[in-house]
């Protein structure tokens, strides 16, 4: 195994390369302004809107799918002709004007449209940049990744405290324009530490689109792969949309005489990552398994969070106490841990030359699938008990694990 071949001085953060921490800080604000938004949004739809709750889950659950979509086609778009600077700028301005958008009434699908878009060439192009910071076979890739993620929920921790606040207390425009602020407060970053990232990788000769570099082995393997994250989000998604809603209903969310703000729950999940996060990191130092079987515990583990929720439901009367969502975010979070980054770096490690974004984009992928079958399955809450629905979603990531843990006993990616 050989180690980084980068300047002593490039280890400044955690023992990784400065460009680490510019990526970090310009994911942090860009996930700010995003959670910040989702915080706020199916409560917007279903308090101010008078939306159900079944149509505002598939509204929810259409938009988060097309937010992940688009970055199959911007990952194509930057790989071939856009590059990644250029990229970065132009999404981070199209996804800050989506989040004013919101902050105005009537705006609501073409604002979601517009932040959709501007993701599709944001998002495959700062992770992307993460494996260029390393030297072929560093043992501190995949460490890296993990702390990547901890960026991610940095901002998702901030932003319910900050955007859900302003939304609860002042109104949800307030909120929705707190968004769009952090948006472009992480573009500045970005700009501002830019030499500190990798050089721009060569353009597709003859400006092809890089699909046709993968194998077909490799493409078998998103695929699969694929399939088993997509029933694994059919569980972790719900943590936006329906299980909010049962926060807001089902939850005693009295704390000795203060009613905890329905949103601020939302930054328990990226709480527990911030806990947990330097344990995984250590692990991975050591040398973890390979990445299959880790996202197949994953998904068990989300499973056996979405079954607590039902055993509560069940139990637990009109109202359930708050401290249970304790137990129920550290399950989700420990398992999330052990899919989402993993399942990142297997796809970005899977890529050919040339087309590094595109691979980022194909896992990205996958969350719009989970979206659209999180949104489907999120139909049925009106219609079914809570804690028969709570079951629903769990046997969904367990079936989610079996198949991922199927697929690694034929593979060992």
């Amino acid at each position: 195994m050989t180690t980084s071949t980068l300047p002593a001085a490039e280890r400044r953060w955690f023992g990784h390369p400065s460009g680490l921490t510019i990526l970090f800080l310009t994911q942090t604000w860009e996930q700010f302004s995003y959670y910040g938004m989702r915080a706020l949004l199916i409560y917007y739809m279903t308090k101010a809107l008078r939306m159900d709750a079944a149509q505002a889950s598939f509204v929810f659950g259409l938009f988060v799918a097309f937010f992940y979509l688009t970055p199959i086609v911007g990952g194509m778009v930057t790989d071939a002709w856009l590059g990644r600077k250029r990229a970065i700028i132009v999404g981070a301005v199209t996804m800050a004007v989506g989040h004013f958008l919101l902050a105005f009434d009537g705006w609501l699908y073409a604002a979601l449209a517009v932040i959709a878009i501007g993701n599709g060439f944001f998002l495959p192009a700062v992770p992307s940049q993460i494996g260029d910071l390393y030297a072929n076979n560093d043992p501190r890739r995949s460490g890296g990744y993990t702390l990547y993620y901890l960026g991610i929920n940095l901002g998702g921790f901030l932003a319910p405290f900050v955007c859900g606040s302003l939304g609860e207390l002042y109104g949800w425009h307030w909120g929705f324009g707190a968004a769009g602020v952090g948006m472009l407060g992480g573009l500045l970053i970005y700009i501002a530490g830019h030499r500190h990232l990798p050089p721009e990788p060569a353009r597709v000769p003859n400006r092809r689109l890089p699909l046709r570099l993968f194998d077909r082995q490799t493409l078998r393997l998103f695929l699969l792969v694929g399939i088993g994250v997509t029933l694994f989000r059919g569980a972790y998604q719900q943590v936006g949309s329906i299980i909010a809603l049962w926060i807001d209903s089902g939850v005693d969310r009295n704390a000795a005489g203060f009613e905890i703000p329905m949103t601020w729950f939302q930054s328990l999940n990226p709480l527990f990552v911030f806990a947990l996060t330097p344990l995984i990191v250590a692990l991975s130092r050591r040398g973890e398994r390979p990445h299959l079987p880790r996202m197949a515990t994953g998904a068990v583990l989300v499973g056996a969070a979405c079954f607590l929720l039902a055993i509560l439901a069940e139990t637990g009367g009109a109202r359930v106490p708050w401290p249970w969502l304790l137990l129920f975010f550290f399950l989700l979070t420990l398992g999330e841990l052990y899919v989402l980054p993993v399942g990142l770096d297997l796809f970005a490690g899977r890529a050919p030359a040339g087309a590094s974004n595109l691979a980022v984009a194909a896992w990205y992928f996958t969350i719009f699938t989970g979206s659209l079958y999180s949104g489907f399955i999120g139909r049925y809450w009106t219609a079914e008990a809570p804690a028969a629905f709570f079951l629903l979603i769990g046997l969904s990531s367990v079936a989610g694990a079996a198949l991922l843990a199927w697929i690694g006993r034929r593979s060992v990616p």
